[in-house]
């Protein structure tokens, strides 16, 4: 996933969270996540353990925190010519990245670490900068366009919906390479469902 870091305060406050940030991303991939510690993340990044638990608390906020950047796209969404192209190859890459099992972990990481919702609104808010992109493309060329709510609703939701719980269980018809039945064929049906419907454009 080609993800960017938010953007955050400057100063030695960012410099402590890109290195903490660093730290967790490589540790995870070398000693994987059931060994990850506060004083091993601390050491790696070069700061002591009391500073990651003066900023995050303990390790599951670090890891919220760290996932919910990782899931903050780095670039605007690609334009295809015209509201339909543009819808469908979001959706597409959409659902391709966030029900990789990289993905699914961010997003568990997300929501354990913010009880509140907080960092489900900031997902949320993602993605609707995301479709804000492409809707207001979509009026410049002079295309009708729905709104970002009837996307995020019509689209986004039901994917999400999949994501979160229907991977695989019991009654899952999408096959063992779509669990939920989490394709690209399912996320352009969601697309051509939304444009079709009375009063959409």
């Amino acid at each position: 996933m080609s993800r960017k870091p938010m953007a955050r305060p400057g100063g030695r406050s960012a410099r402590v969270q890109e290195a903490v940030h660093t730290a967790v991303r490589e540790l995870q991939a070398e000693v994987g996540r059931p060994e990850l510690t506060i004083p091993l993340v601390a050491a790696r990044a070069g700061v002591t353990p009391s500073t990651v638990y003066r900023r995050w608390g303990d390790l599951q906020e670090l890891l919220s925190d760290v996932a919910v950047e990782n899931l903050r796209p780095d670039a605007p969404p690609q334009d295809h010519g015209d509201l339909a192209a543009d819808l469908r190859n979001w959706a597409e890459q959409f659902i391709e990245e966030m029900a990789s099992p990289i993905g699914r972990a961010y997003i568990r990481d997300a929501l354990l670490g913010a009880p509140d919702g907080d960092n489900a609104a900031r997902c949320s808010q993602y993605a609707a900068e995301q479709i804000g992109v492409v809707l207001a493309r979509a009026a410049e060329r002079g295309e009708d366009a729905p709104g970002v709510e009837l996307v995020l609703d019509r689209v986004v939701a039901p994917m999400m919906y999949r994501i979160l719980f229907r991977s695989g269980g019991p009654g899952d018809s999408g096959g063992a390479a779509s669990p939920g039945g989490l394709t690209a064929e399912y996320a352009r049906g969601l697309v051509r469902d939304l444009l079709d419907a009375p009063g959409a454009r």
